[in-house]
């Protein structure tokens, strides 16, 4: 394999790339060239869903059937012209410098260093305490599969339309599916992760035979699991339009609910899958899907009572907004009544 380093500019600034001809996906024998030139080609709507956001690189040195590692702090080798961002870390007890992923030489810069996967923060780098989004991961537990994830992805979108908020679907470009709730209002972890928790369990208590809250593997087979975790600051989720490290450069890719509704009909998997080609054609076709995810305003319900709220009244909370009328429900709502009136004597 070719060593030999190439040298080129890109909007003024300078890269130095190797190892082009380097297959990072043996099976579809994809090149890191290929990997660069996607990464390039995608970048007019991948930058503004990073930029201003820690980000976090997932390196793939030799590919993507062989070992992986995280990277949070820049690399001491990094160009001057490499934005970063300092960020405490409580658990390392120490500042880490994260890449500002704001430009395309900095992907290009990146997508050299083999890192396939971009994980973004849920926040903006000058305000990391406060998320823009809401994010539940949808995993499946085989032999479920994306076509699940479909159907608990309907039910949020039922769930968050009856708050009256708007909510945008997206493959993970694994198994699974992310759904995303923008915000770009005042709030913090301590109110997005709570209510994601009690829309995860309430999903769970409706749906105890698809759905999932708790992550212990003996208990997500055949099911999917909602994750609500990722709603933390020291979490990340893959980033949109970033490629996976699967056998084929699958891409975690936006898709219309009209998509998700026709998958779950169908019960084709497959209608769900998206690969770097795939991805350029759709958007230079459709355009940036999650592109309201960037600036759409919007707030959730009752954020101070889920926040302050135990786990099983923060269940009741979210009930109170998407609960079938059965008689189960109404004796329960009228049981809880009783015990509000009798806390006021």
């Amino acid at each position: 394999m070719s060593g030999a380093k190439q040298t080129i500019e890109v909007e003024g600034k300078h890269l130095s790339l190797s190892n082009l001809d380097k297959v990072l996906y043996p099976v579809a024998k994809f090149t890191k060239g290929q990997v660069i030139d996607y990464y390039a080609r995608i970048a007019p709507v991948l930058l503004p869903h990073f930029a201003g956001r820690a980000l976090t690189l997932k390196r793939y040195p030799e590919g993507v059937d062989h070992e992986y590692f995280y990277e949070k702090n820049a690399p001491s080798h990094k160009p001057d012209w490499v934005k970063t961002t300092p960020i405490f870390s409580e658990g390392n007890n120490r500042t880490v410098n994260y890449v500002l992923l704001n430009d395309l030489p900095t992907l290009i810069w990146v997508a050299n260093l083999a890192s396939i996967e971009l994980h973004p923060s849920l926040s903006l780098a000058k305000d990391i305490e406060c998320p823009t989004t809401l994010v539940f991961d949808l995993d499946p537990g085989p032999p479920a599969t994306i076509v699940q994830c479909a159907q608990v992805g309907l039910w949020l979108r039922e769930i968050f339309e009856h708050f009256g908020l708007q909510c945008f679907a997206k493959t993970s470009g694994s198994k699974g599916m992310q759904i995303y709730v923008p915000l770009h209002t005042p709030t913090s972890y301590e109110v997005t992760k709570p209510f994601a928790h009690a829309l995860a369990r309430l999903l769970e208590q409706e749906h105890p035979d698809l759905v999932v809250s708790d992550m212990k593997k003996h208990l997500r087979v055949g099911k999917v699991l909602v994750d609500w975790s990722q709603n933390d600051r020291h979490k990340t989720t893959i980033g949109v339009y970033s490629l996976r490290a699967r056998e084929h450069p699958t891409v975690s890719t936006p898709v219309t609910w009209e998509e998700v509704e026709k998958t779950l009909k169908k019960k084709d998997p497959d209608l769900l899958v998206f690969e770097a080609s795939d991805v350029l054609e759709r958007v230079k076709k459709i355009g940036d899907l999650f592109e309201p995810v960037l600036t759409l305003k919007q707030k959730l319900p009752n954020p101070a009572g889920l926040e302050k709220a135990a786990p099983e009244s923060s269940i009741d909370i979210a009930a109170q907004v998407e609960e079938p009328k059965t008689k189960k429900s109404i004796a329960k709502k009228k049981s809880a009544a009783g015990k509000s009136k009798k806390r006021k004597v």
